[in-house]
């Protein structure tokens, strides 16, 4: 499957999300509630026009920037080294802003589900995405763990994406197993994901201050 063809199944995603709001539209109320607390309770709305428009607009702006990004980075050769796993990300976000789409919908045409938990479990999945993305990055200006400290080594790039994958695959996994405690289940996917974005952080400066006083070569700078 070629680029494009990726690029369009994520579109496809964008064009559901426009479809599923125009045919929903007519048993619609006016306004919409468009957005919960942790708890799971509606605590905000906005207008039925806007609500319906608000994701498929917001979506397809995001989609068409994340295909863009490839053409415009100094680096894009390297992005040319992942791209296939870059797209499969884009289609998997464009999927996760259809699912928040058809959420809102259901939730209000009357359906009762706990919209908290299909956003923490669509985050999750996303999550997994990004652990694949990130085991896979090339250096680049736009995608991934860009510290100065990974931008300025590709030792220090390649090690500390490969901990970074690993760790965003685990917190999409703690954060699914989160689910089942549902009052918590939003502690299961923030601490993981805070922890994992400081220990990267950290972690690349640490591999960094190694191979620049020569404790560490880049061919064993293990994680």
């Amino acid at each position: 499957m070629k680029t494009t063809h990726r690029l369009a199944l994520a579109g496809a995603f964008v064009v559901l999300a426009g479809v599923a709001s125009i045919l929903a539209a007519p048993e619609l109320s006016d306004p919409l509630v468009t957005h919960w607390n942790a708890a799971g309770e509606p605590d905000g709305t906005m207008s039925k026009t806007l609500g319906l428009a608000f994701v498929p607009v917001l979506s397809a702006a995001l989609v068409v920037l994340l295909a863009v990004v490839p053409r415009i980075d100094p680096l894009g050769e390297n992005v040319d080294a992942f791209r296939a796993a870059y797209d499969w990300f884009v289609v998997a976000f464009a999927g996760f802003m259809f699912v928040l789409q058809a959420g809102i919908l259901a939730f209000n045409l009357g359906y009762e589900f706990d919209f908290a938990l299909l956003v923490l479990g669509s985050i999750a999945v996303l999550f997994y995405g990004v652990g694949a993305l990130l085991t896979r990055a090339e250096p680049n200006w736009f995608v991934g763990i860009r510290t100065p400290w990974t931008l300025s080594s590709e030792a220090v790039w390649e090690r500390t994406h490969e901990l970074g994958g690993r760790l965003f695959k685990l917190t999409a996994v703690v954060s699914l197993i989160g689910l089942f405690f549902e009052d918590y289940a939003v502690y299961f996917l923030v601490v993981p994901a805070l922890l994992t974005a400081a220990i990267t952080i950290v972690y690349s400066y640490y591999l960094s201050e190694r191979l620049e006083r020569g404790t560490e070569s880049s061919s064993n700078a293990g994680v």
